[in-house]
Parts: C-alpha cells; structure tokens; sequence
C-alpha cells in the first residue's frame, strides 16, 4: 500500500507542476495564485496546500524539475565530447543556452523580470539552491571523472566560472547561444588549464 501511495503522491505532484508550469508559461509569475493551480490540476486548493503548502514551494519545485531536464542533457552533450575539456564545455554551456532560449518557463521568467516582476528569477540568480548547488556539485563530480588531470582547486574555479557564467548568460544575453558558449567555455578551459592545455 505504500509504493500505491507514494507513486499516487508522485503523479498528483507531477501534475500539480505540469499545470503551474503552464500557467507560468502563459501569464507569468507574479499573477499565479494557488486557486488557479489546484483548479488546472483538478484538484482541491487544500490538496494543494497539502501536497506543497504554498507558492513558493511550487516555485521551487517547478525550477528544480526544469534544472534536473538541463542537467541531464548537459550529461549527454559533455559525455559526447569528454576527451577535450573546452569542447566538452561548448556543447554543455551551448545546449543549456539554447535551452534556455527555446523554454516556455524560462521565457516568461525572465520576461516577467525584464518587466520589473522577479520573484521566481530569484530562483535561478540569488539563492545558492537548487540551480549552483546542484549545478556546480553534478559538474564538479563529473570533471573528477572526466578530466582527472586538473588539480582540486582550478577544477573548482572553472565548475564555478561555467556555471555562473551560464547562468548570466541566460539572464542577460549578450550574443547568440553559440558564441556565447565558445568564449565561456574558452574561459573555462583557461581556468581549469592555466598552462593552456585542455
């Protein structure tokens, strides 16, 4: 009866997040409420507290789910090209970027601070968790693996450069995707190499 409950538990969340998720997408943030969630998902708004118990535990969770899809495919794009750092770096830094782009919550989240209304962007720029916590620990786990050569600390640096510059360059874009993810992911390679292999 347990592992009913649980999958039960993970589906109705699952679902309470497909219908925040569209409903941010299409009217933004700031004009969420909790009733218009429970009435999306099909379900009492007491459920819904139940479940999350309030907005900003959706908010959490909805960037958390979006950053384990990016995380996920940033694996693949880095396991395509795991014999050389920088262009591993480039087509990691590159698909996130595109992402970002091409994300109907991603989209409406920084919209919505271009607008003056940034609740939810504190989620990916301000707080240390989930988006450089996760990031930075899944990066810096895989570079061990990777590319055992580079010493503790250059690692940690360059985990920290890529991730940071990544996510400024979602929020504010200063050239296509592709550039973008060459120069960081050059800068990157200098950092974890500074005697320029890599």
């Amino acid at each position: 009866m347990t592992r009913f409950r649980e999958t039960v538990r993970s589906l109705l969340r699952e679902q309470v997040l497909d219908a925040a998720y569209q409903l941010v997408a299409a009217d933004g943030w700031g004009g969420l409420r909790m009733t218009s969630i429970a009435r999306a998902a099909g379900i009492s708004r007491q459920t819904l507290y139940n479940e999350f118990g309030s907005k900003e535990a959706i908010g959490n969770a909805l960037v958390q789910r979006e950053l384990e899809g990016f995380l996920l495919g940033i694996q693949r794009e880095l396991d395509a090209h795991r014999g050389a750092l920088e262009a591993a770096a480039a087509a990691g830094v590159g698909y996130t970027l595109q992402q970002a782009v091409d994300n109907p919550l991603v989209k409406s989240v920084l919209l919505a601070a271009r607008g003056g209304e940034d609740d939810l962007l504190a989620y990916l720029t301000t707080r240390p968790e989930p988006v450089f916590g996760t990031a930075m620990a899944m990066l810096d786990a895989y570079a061990i693996e990777a590319w055992p050569d580079v010493d503790e600390e250059s690692r940690g640096l360059a985990v920290e450069t890529v991730v940071r510059l990544t996510v400024s360059h979602i929020v504010q874009p200063v050239a296509s995707p592709e550039e973008s993810a060459r120069r960081i992911a050059r800068i990157t390679a200098r950092v974890a190499y500074p005697g320029g292999r890599g």
